[in-house]
């Protein structure tokens, strides 16, 4: 094996864990920017204001449900066939889901049949959500020489506030642009659009790497585990227990601040959309550092993917 494939450049590794994440984050957060703003009315015309925003919010919260599922799912497949398989796999599933929202017909249109084709969009989405953050991490980590696991396994790290600036920076220049009707009408579509051209970038980044040299050390060995989710669920119940409750709140409070709040300003305060989609950019400076792993702890993909 050249040197060149067992010891990728920082900067690849960097650039193709970060990318990912930030695409994928980009592609969520646009949503939860568009159900504050225009899911309602385009997809729920019927009701009355408050109704709207509840069922927009409810359509958001499908991805929340099915991105655990996403990640057993990512995971096992991550365990058996490869990190890059199925990191490819989960930028197709969210890019292809984002795409398809961005050129899906409203209510006005085809009727109970858009509001249905959106909650399976954003199932999809949900699903390649789930299965990018651990896979990057692994894909960062797993490239890293010894000692230097809790630096390299910053890159995806970045990738979540990266993605939500660029969502809302996209808003910010649609808001600013258009009127009111032409946004409502067309505009909000043009971030969901835009996702395929990010995607493309992104899989070129990523097909251009190889396996992760742990993980290709595990195939030439056979010693892949055969249900990693019943590996951790005997062995880690705890650990993913607190990790998982962790980022409850983490998220709880982070969509409060963003998409709640958005929606709430915009039509209880009357706000402006580009005055306050600018207000709701600071939680990104909040998001969590990256896990520092203790010196010497070893990867072990089906125990713990950050160490």
């Amino acid at each position: 094996m050249s040197k060149s494939t067992s010891a990728p450049s920082v900067t690849r590794i960097a650039l193709a864990s970060f990318i990912g994440t930030a695409i994928e984050f980009y592609d969520f957060y646009i949503y939860g920017m568009a159900a504050a703003l225009v899911i309602g009315p385009v997809f729920f015309p019927g009701g009355d204001p408050t109704a709207q925003a509840l069922s927009a919010f409810l359509t958001f919260s499908v991805a929340f449900l099915t991105r655990p599922l996403g990640a057993t799912l990512f995971g096992h497949f991550g365990d058996r066939i490869g990190r890059k398989t199925t990191l490819v796999v989960s930028l197709l599933v969210m890019g292809i889901s984002t795409t398809l929202i961005g050129v899906l017909p409203g209510y006005d249109a085809i009727g109970a049949w858009a509001p249905a084709l959106l909650c399976l969009l954003r199932f999809g989405q949900g699903i390649g959500l789930g299965g990018e953050w651990g896979g990057a991490a692994l894909l960062a980590t797993e490239n890293a020489p010894a000692g230097k696991r809790g630096w390299y396994g910053m890159f995806p790290q970045l990738g979540p506030p990266a993605g939500f600036l660029l969502a809302t920076g996209s808003f910010l220049l649609l808001a600013h642009f258009l009127n009111e009707q032409e946004f409502k009408d067309w505009g909000w579509r043009i971030p969901f659009l835009a996702s395929s051209v990010l995607v493309m970038i992104g899989l070129y980044v990523r097909l251009a790497l190889a396996e992760t040299p742990v993980f290709a050390k595990l195939l030439q060995q056979h010693q892949q585990v055969s249900m990693p989710l019943k590996e951790i669920l005997k062995s880690h119940t705890a650990s993913l227990a607190l990790g998982a409750m962790a980022m409850v709140v983490c998220y709880a409070l982070f969509y409060i601040s963003t998409v709640f709040s958005l929606s709430y300003g915009t039509t209880r305060w009357k706000s402006r959309v580009s005055s306050f989609s600018a207000c709701c950019a600071w939680p990104s400076c909040l998001w969590p550092p990256p896990r520092r792993c203790p010196p010497g702890q070893a990867i072990v993909s089906a125990e713990d993917p950050f160490c």
